[in-house]
């Protein structure tokens, strides 16, 4: 199945094609704190337990963070990632819905 984002009006990103409902992404940017030489993990951490069913993280950073996403994968985090045209890229984390 092809998964792939699509904004919302309000800057937000959904994913479209995902089986259930799809998940809407809280973005978060972390090029310009990691320019400042800012590390952005601890806020990235805060902005990831803070999500409720139904919400995800999408974090745009200047480089394919694979630390990251294997940190938020061994924490049952699904992933997806998305090369940008300028070279950064864009990972989104979502937990799947618990069957019922």
């Amino acid at each position: 199945m092809q998964v792939k984002a699509r904004e919302l009006a309000n800057g937000e990103h959904a994913l479209s094609q995902h089986p259930m409902s799809p998940p809407t992404f809280k973005r978060f940017d972390v090029r310009k704190l990691i320019a400042q030489g800012i590390e952005p993990f601890p806020e990235i951490r805060k902005r990831a337990d803070a999500l409720k069913q139904g919400e995800g993280l999408a974090i745009i950073a200047p480089f394919l963070p694979s630390p990251l996403i294997e940190k938020l994968r061994a924490e049952a985090f699904e992933t997806r990632v998305e090369p940008q045209p300028d070279g950064s890229w864009i990972t989104y984390f979502w937990r799947e819905a618990a069957a019922e």
